[in-house]
């Protein structure tokens, strides 16, 4: 792990020496957003990023528990025009520029519960283990201007254990075309009962079982957040994400006794060979 996080902060510390003509030869991406990873150079096909990357994050919704967590990186990815079918981890997807101004994504993922060993400090005993299951996620973004400076956001996820909803405004920096440079987004997230209660909710057993009082959540507003993107081209192939999360839990969410923190945060970045 020293090592991993050694090799990153070099790579950080020369980006500044990596001022080549790269910029030169970068297409435009599909949408100029740090955040949506187009590999694609602007070109019909196929393309593949392949990389490594570090999380520091939560142990668990609501954890106080922190620790880093190494994860793949990257996608396979199809483009068609305006249209990119993609693979990337746990989620199999489509997005498409329907309108200079539109940006529609859908997919399908994994969601993989939480377990009781998930809290070092036994936080969880007595909870049981949360089943593995399969999400659909459907995003939309409606850009106020033609070079994607200004956006609203809106994203559902639904699955067989309840339903969220994110809604947000952003905002792009840099004048970059080819996806890199950075953004911030700030959004307001809901979920209903079945969803808060996946992650905070204490039934009977549960509650003997583990000694907390019984919780029973009702849908509504789940937090507020922020997070922030950046996406920089070393060289060619070479590019570096980054991604920060900050998400502040509502009354209700904090009041549960899993809630051991008022907010969830993640940092975490990433080495990409584009090839």
């Amino acid at each position: 792990m020293k090592n991993i996080k050694s090799l990153l902060l070099a790579l950080l510390i020369q980006l500044p020496l990596f001022n080549t003509a790269i910029a030169q030869d970068n297409k435009p991406a599909l949408v100029p957003l740090p955040s949506v990873d187009d590999f694609t150079r602007g070109e019909d096909g196929w393309a593949l990023g392949l990389g490594l990357g570090v999380e520091y994050e939560s142990a668990y919704e609501g954890s106080d528990e922190f620790g880093f967590e190494i994860q793949p990186a990257g996608a396979v990815q199809w483009r068609d025009g305006n249209h990119i079918y993609y693979f990337a981890g746990e989620a199999l997807g489509w997005r498409s520029l329907v309108a200079e101004n539109w940006l529609l994504d859908a997919s399908v993922g994994f969601d993989e519960g939480r377990e009781e060993g998930d809290s070092d400090d036994g936080r969880l005993d007595g909870l049981g283990d949360q089943d593995e299951s399969f999400e659909l996620v459907f995003q939309a973004r409606r850009s106020f201007t033609s070079d994607w400076r200004y956006w609203l956001v809106g994203r559902v996820v639904a699955s067989d254990e309840g339903s969220l909803g994110l809604f947000g405004v952003g905002r792009r920096f840099g004048e970059q075309v080819d996806g890199t440079g950075s953004e911030i987004n700030l959004v307001v997230v809901v979920h209903d009962s079945d969803y808060a209660n996946k992650g905070f909710g204490i039934d009977a057993k549960q509650s003997a079982a583990s000694g907390l009082a019984e919780t029973n959540l009702s849908g509504g507003i789940r937090s507020v957040g922020v997070d922030y993107n950046y996406r920089h081209n070393i060289n060619k192939h070479w590019q570096i994400y980054g991604e920060a999360l900050f998400e502040y839990y509502s009354s209700e969410v904090k009041d549960s006794p899993i809630a051991r923190n008022n907010y969830e945060a993640e940092v975490g970045l990433s080495v990409i060979y584009t090839f």
